[in-house]
């Protein structure tokens, strides 16, 4: 089983925790552990980061390569899975067109398809205006955690060399 990470890991862990200029080891993490088939993310999120036109859409460009999955017939056969639970809750119409035009959609296609972990900062929350990543896991049984918990699992250590 695979980590499928959203935008907001890549998007906070340059803005706040791991940025790219003083934390390269989380990003070489990354991309170690994506060439062993333990981390992905998809083309929408791809294409998210590479709107924000900074450091780290230039990283996905020059790093990423495979990272970034497409959509396939597989992941396009559990589109309907997905938009009927949606669909099937009480969520505000402009939260279901949203959701259904953005990459979280793809996401948990994604991860239905493939047996994805999905790895995000968003939490559950009980409101009707904004579909969160986490309630429509919970919803369809699709593993999900934070990226600290993915971390953790996978015991990364971003350690510091010796000074000289």
């Amino acid at each position: 089983m695979s980590y499928l990470l959203d935008a907001n890991v890549f998007i906070q862990a340059k803005n706040l925790h791991y940025g790219l200029d003083f934390c390269p080891a989380f990003w070489e993490w990354l991309i170690d552990n994506h060439a062993a088939g333990k981390v992905v993310s998809i083309d929408k999120v791809g294409d998210e980061i590479a709107a924000g036109d900074d450091e780290l859409s230039d990283w996905a460009r020059d790093r990423g390569n495979g990272l970034f999955i497409k959509t396939d017939a597989p992941v396009a056969a559990k589109f309907g899975e997905v938009s009927a639970w949606i669909t099937g809750q009480q969520y505000e119409p402009a939260a279901i067109n949203t959701f259904l035009q953005v990459a979280d959609f793809y996401l948990i296609a994604h991860a239905l398809a493939r047996g994805h972990i999905v790895v995000t900062h968003e939490v559950p929350a009980n409101s009707l205006k904004r579909i969160k990543i986490p309630n429509v896991c919970i919803g369809l049984n699709v593993p999900f955690m934070t990226p600290y918990e993915m971390l953790r699992r996978e015991k990364a250590r971003f350690v510091l060399g010796r000074r000289q």
